[in-house]
């Protein structure tokens, strides 16, 4: 994104997202460091030397099996190995993931959730995928078809939006866990324009306008249609959330 500004490359988690998961493995301290086109020039002895060993005085370093760094990507294991003996600092390398014979890579998990195949992205990622965003008022067209709905404002630009469709999903909520049902899409029965991002939440009708909310989608549950009428639309809306519940009472998944 700073080196080429027309990327159109969608990340799997946020900056908030990746802290918040860190965060669960009780790591102690989280460095961000800023990147520009000044950092982006340091050659990969010049990062190693200049940051890793003089400034954070570093003593092991783990990295992934295909990770490189420095300027044009130059820096390797290889190089590593010789920089760690010169520095006085040890390497350990984390091996390619496999999961049933599949190495797992983030263009796996974007091509899974573009499919719509939730239990596959989740299960390479090994957790469930997250939506994060701001609730934020609608046209409050779901709450007079008897399907209220909190509409989430997924604020960062390169937030990887899965399929179009509806999911199930869940959410923590005042540290009570509640279930529901999302659709990510137009709304072509209503003659929608724009992308929206809508959660109908089970047995439930607090207020959530202008809170952040985090989404975990579950399972997918189908593709969105133009329907005929609204009533068409209310009676699929009735059997979603029937297959919805279904899959939340049975699914060891959860």
């Amino acid at each position: 994104m700073v080196l080429q500004k027309d990327s159109s490359l969608e990340l799997i988690n946020t900056i908030e997202e990746r802290k918040n998961l860190l965060a669960k493995t009780g790591l102690d301290y989280l460095i961000i460091h800023p990147f520009s086109k000044e950092f982006s020039r340091l050659t990969a002895l010049a990062f190693v030397r200049d940051i890793l060993v003089n400034q954070f005085n570093v003593s092991k370093l783990c990295i992934g099996y295909d990770h490189h760094f420095g300027k044009n990507r130059e820096g390797n294991i290889t190089q590593l190995q010789e920089y760690s003996k010169l520095y006085d600092f040890d390497i350990e390398e984390i091996p390619a993931q496999d999961i049933d014979d599949v190495s797992v890579s983030s263009t796996k998990i974007r091509k899974a959730l573009a499919e719509g195949n939730v239990k596959t992205a989740n299960t390479y990622l090994g957790y469930s995928f997250m939506l994060n965003g701001n609730v934020v008022n609608g046209k409050q067209l779901g709450g007079k078809i008897g399907f209220p709905t909190a509409n989430i404002d997924v604020e960062e630009a390169y937030k990887l939006i899965p399929k179009t469709g509806v999911y199930v999903v869940r959410s923590t909520i005042k540290d009570e866990i509640i279930y529901g049902m999302m659709n990510i899409g137009k709304r072509p029965t209503v003659d929608g324009k724009h992308q929206t991002i809508e959660v109908h939440f089970f047995d439930f009708n607090q207020d959530l306008y202008e809170q952040s909310l985090t989404v975990e989608l579950l399972y997918f549950l189908r593709d969105e249609h133009k329907f005929d009428s609204v009533e068409h639309l209310i009676s699929q809306l009735q059997k979603d959330e029937i297959q919805a519940r279904d899959f939340i009472a049975n699914s060891l998944y959860l």
